[in-house]
């Protein structure tokens, strides 16, 4: 991400988030605090519409129904586990309530798939002797494949290190991306790394943030592009970047990004989506609440929030498995090696 996005999407969650989240007082009551959540959600989360649209999901109605469920006597847990299911009703990973010694996450958004990633699997194509830096662990397979395994965008890709990597590299006839189990991160390290498999300024999607606290109130959409660095080495071949349901929220972006490039191949799982801008919130009781405030498209505006379609379906079948070997990244290798020798 650049500096002018990174300015101005920080810029506008203080502007339009910190003034408004706490204006107004509520008991520290359970009914209080379920008053207060209920109504953080209803003005500042940012895709309501969205999902009653795919899910039917009326978050009036939620209201109704959770109301009926706080009392004045209930414990702390107990009010714990009813806001928890409330907000678990958003089908959002990024949307976790937490209190001083428990956190609410909705996980069936990979729960309710297959896996299909393994590290002890894994292990068997990188080999004792793969390299490892800045977080990616790197190797070249037998046929000349290049693989790379990006496990976390927590860390920070420095040019230099990337710069190794890809020369490392270069005599390979394509390259695998593996963005398996990667939760997220940092969109800037997202944004670092697919910069590297361009050599245009190309437009990636659009962003919004909310103006105020109708569940309608977006800003016009907001250009987000993928620049490629200048002087700074490129991949120029063929990519597969593997994906499954476990590719969220920082790696969901880039996979868009990586989507939108001629030479990229998505080759996996559908992921597992999060892509709203994360921020987060306080109820009077001190728990804190997260949740996804700002929506990110991709450059034909449709929303990725629920993940994103791989071009190449696959699974780890069971014999796959059995036998040690990874279904995903075989069939990688079979694309990669055909496009290599057209």
């Amino acid at each position: 991400m650049n500096k002018l996005y990174s300015l101005f999407t920080a810029i506008i969650l203080i502007i339009t988030m910190t003034s408004c989240v706490n204006e107004d007082s509520f008991d520290n009551s359970p009914k209080g605090n379920f008053e207060q959540l209920w109504k953080i959600i209803d003005e500042h989360y940012c895709f309501l519409d969205y999902k009653n649209k795919e899910y039917g999901l009326d978050w009036d109605a939620i209201h109704t129904t959770y109301k009926n469920r706080i009392t004045s006597t209930m414990t702390s847990k107990e009010l714990f586990d009813v806001l928890s299911d409330m907000v678990n009703e958003l089908h959002d990973g990024h949307v976790n309530l937490v209190s001083k010694d428990r956190t609410s996450q909705y996980r069936i958004w990979y729960d309710a798939y297959p896996r299909n990633f393994n590290d002890s699997i894994q292990s068997n194509y990188l080999g004792k002797d793969y390299l490892y830096s800045s977080g990616l662990k790197y190797c070249i397979l037998d046929d000349n494949i290049g693989y790379i395994y990006c496990g976390s965008f927590e860390y920070t890709f420095g040019n230099s290190a990337l710069d190794e990597i890809l020369t490392y590299l270069s005599a390979c006839n394509g390259l695998i991306m593996d963005v398996r189990n990667n939760g997220g991160g940092n969109l800037t390290s997202a944004e670092a790394l697919a910069s590297r498999f361009t050599n245009k300024k190309i437009l990636t999607g659009y962003m919004q943030y909310k103006t105020g606290k109708g569940h309608h109130d977006f800003s016009s959409p907001k250009a987000v592009y993928t620049d490629t660095p200048t002087d700074r080495v490129r991949w120029q071949k063929p990519v597969a970047v593997l994906t499954n349901r476990r590719s969220y929220s920082a790696t969901n972006d880039f996979v868009n990004r990586m989507s939108q490039f001629d030479n990229v191949t998505i080759i996996g799982d559908k992921t597992g989506g999060g892509s709203g801008l994360p921020f987060t919130s306080e109820i009077s009781n001190g728990w804190s609440i997260r949740f996804s405030a700002c929506p990110m498209f991709d450059p034909s505006m449709n929303q990725i929030e629920f993940g994103i379609d791989p071009d190449i379906k696959v699974d780890i079948t069971s014999d796959d498995y059995n036998r040690g070997i990874d279904t995903v990244i075989e069939r990688a290798r079979a694309l990669l090696i055909i496009k290599a020798n057209q």
